[in-house]
């Protein structure tokens, strides 16, 4: 039987849990995910873990922070002056908020801490930090 490589189009379905158990994403419910191996599609554990797959094949895999998405980055934490913020945006933590960046592109920040005269935005990937765990099965080689 085939097995994946990198370059081949494949349809895989997955259920990624943290590693208290918690499920924080799935395609179960919704179809598998179309994925080309080694182009940087999905987080670099992922894409290894892929490698070799069978069509039918299931396995669980532990994805270090480091093949996930990365550590987290205290230089990526900013306090801003509240007046910075428009006033007609209500502000509360926990909050995402899009920003446009000088060089045209745009940043989606959360909203980590808030005082009357700041608001510190965290531009972290929300799973910065963490391993990640995902049940695997790969659907097919297309």
């Amino acid at each position: 039987m085939a097995q994946a490589k990198k370059g081949d189009k494949v349809l895989v379905h997955y259920t990624g849990t943290y590693d208290d158990g918690t499920v924080f994403d799935s395609s179960v419910d919704r179809g598998p995910l179309e994925v080309t191996i080694g182009v940087g599609m999905v987080i670099p554990g992922f894409d290894r873990a892929l490698v070799d797959m069978e069509p039918g094949q299931k396995k669980t895999v532990n994805i270090p922070v480091d093949e996930a998405y990365g550590p987290r980055a205290e230089e990526l934490i900013a306090e801003i002056k509240r007046d910075q913020v428009p006033a007609d945006i209500p502000l509360e933590i926990g909050q995402q908020l899009q920003l446009s960046l000088a060089d045209g592109g745009e940043a989606i920040v959360l909203i980590i801490d808030l005082t009357d005269t700041t608001v510190t935005l965290d531009a972290n990937h929300p799973m910065a930090g963490l391993d990640l765990n995902f049940e695997l099965e790969l659907v097919e080689i297309l």
